[in-house]
């Protein structure tokens, strides 16, 4: 059965799933990148992650260490309200369409993304397709999808609002550091007439 909880981690999953098969083909980082271990095992401490929080937050809410719900059920059981149909599936909807800019953004990157801000062999400015509207656009679809998981109102949709604002938030600064210094004189002019992450506003 086709639920908004399900649909929700259909996306997350999704992300994970097409992150992992095109981090084989990228170009090699020249400065900061993924070069050391922590970096080159992104894609397991990701999946790992997932696990752990699935069964702290079934500990939790069950009391037992054994799983006797789906993953759905776990993660949205509890919260700071209990959402309507409606709010739901509104919340599904938002969450597609982040994954899905999310994807079209990555796609569109190409070789030259990098899972931390890196200076990258060839490094290419990109400001076709999302980025001809924001700056960051892998970021935005992720928090939309984040914020999707929060009108949930679940602790778990929350909290990986806040966590993933914050994480990429605090990112921006970097890259931008290193597009000025790659291109220091179309960079500017691209900040110029893009946002950051919010289209028409930051």
């Amino acid at each position: 059965m086709i639920t908004y909880e399900n649909t929700i981690l259909l996306c997350w999953a999704a992300f994970i799933i097409f992150w992992v098969i095109s981090a084989f083909n990228i170009k090699r980082d020249i400065r900061g990148g993924h070069g050391d271990w922590w970096w080159k095992f992104w894609p397991l401490r990701a999946i790992v992650a997932a696990g752990i929080i699935v069964f702290v937050v079934e500990r939790v809410t069950t009391g037992t260490a054994h799983f006797t719900s789906s993953p759905e059920t776990i993660l949205f059981l509890r919260g700071i309200y209990a959402p309507s149909v409606l709010l739901g599936w509104i919340a599904a909807a938002v969450s597609v369409i982040g994954v899905s800019f999310a994807i079209w953004a990555r796609v569109h990157l190409g070789r030259n993304w990098s899972p931390r801000p890196a200076v990258k062999a060839n490094h290419e400015l990109v400001t076709t397709g999302p980025y001809a509207y924001v700056r960051h656009p892998i970021y935005t679809g992720l928090i939309f999808m984040s914020f999707g998981a929060a009108l949930t109102g679940s602790f778990f949709g929350v909290g990986v609002l806040v966590v993933a604002s914050a994480i990429y938030v605090s990112r921006v600064g970097k890259e931008e550091k290193i597009m000025l210094e790659l291109f220091p004189d179309e960079y500017p002019k691209y900040q110029k007439r893009t946002k950051r992450l919010v289209p028409f506003l930051w």
